[in-house]
């Protein structure tokens, strides 16, 4: 191995890492709060990145085929959108759910087409996915990912201004990484796209375990005090005091009309 091609491999492997243990985290907190369902597609995000990555390992080593670039090329779409979708379950409206949830089943069919009608040759140049991409994969990956990236700002942003939440910036500012990643590296050193996605992973990672400790979590039940269980003798004075209080209470007389 070359020692660009070790820093690249390397790269990845740290960064599926790190998506690998922010993904189980998610998961973990939609198991247990399976009514906030942003966890779910969040969860499910994560482990998205996480497999692309390990593409991307293996495109490292050299390992190339089309099979394998379509599905890449598929998840990073794929992936945008279902963080996307998490984040659009903390709004209110259930008319913008179901249509943003349909204009991602349209976009991902389209995909599909587009990729299968495309011959796409091989993109590693010097150990990195990098290469032109054909016009209509390109129209629909950004149709995909552009919508989903502004949502996922838009609604961290929203969420930040309602409750302060300083760690909200840092989920914004992970998403603008990780979703322009592929416009930030430059033709001499194209590496750079993995430096991008480690430092996105990185505020994500930051911003989505402090968001999940705060949201959805149960409040604390107050804890019931048990009174000892009375004794014969507290039950007799209890009930003589009682009668004794009944004697003593004056008694209305009636009024004889």
């Amino acid at each position: 191995m070359q020692s660009l091609e070790i820093i690249v491999f390397v790269s990845t492997i740290v960064i599926a890492i790190l998506s690998g243990v922010l993904a189980a985290f998610m998961t973990y907190k939609w198991k247990n709060n399976k009514e906030v369902k942003s966890f779910g597609f969040w969860s499910l995000g994560l482990w998205i990145f996480t497999a692309a990555v390990l593409l991307e390992s293996i495109f490292s080593l050299n390992l190339y085929s089309e099979a394998l670039i379509d599905i890449y090329l598929f998840l990073v779409v794929f992936l945008v959108e279902s963080l996307a979708m998490g984040s659009m379950c903390l709004i209110k409206s259930n008319k913008i759910k179901v249509a943003y949830l349909v204009y991602i089943l349209v976009i991902d069919v389209a995909m599909v087409i587009a990729l299968q009608a495309s011959a796409i040759k091989n993109l590693i140049i010097t150990y990195v996915v990098y290469g032109p991409l054909p016009l209509s994969v390109v129209t629909v990956s950004s149709l995909g990912t552009f919508p989903a990236a502004f949502i996922l700002v838009a609604v961290a942003a929203l969420s930040y201004y309602r409750g302060k939440n300083k760690k909200m910036l840092s989920i914004i500012a992970g998403t603008v990484v990780v979703s322009i990643a592929g416009t930030l590296y430059i033709a001499a050193i194209p590496e750079f796209l993995y430096y991008s996605e480690f430092i996105g992973i990185l505020l994500l990672w930051f911003g989505f375990f402090s968001f999940g400790h705060g949201i959805g979590a149960k409040a604390k039940k107050p804890k019931r005090t048990h009174r000892k269980p009375r004794t014969a003798k507290a039950k007799r004075n209890a009930a003589h005091r009682t009668g004794k209080e009944r004697a003593n209470k004056p008694r209305k007389k009636r009024v004889r009309r």
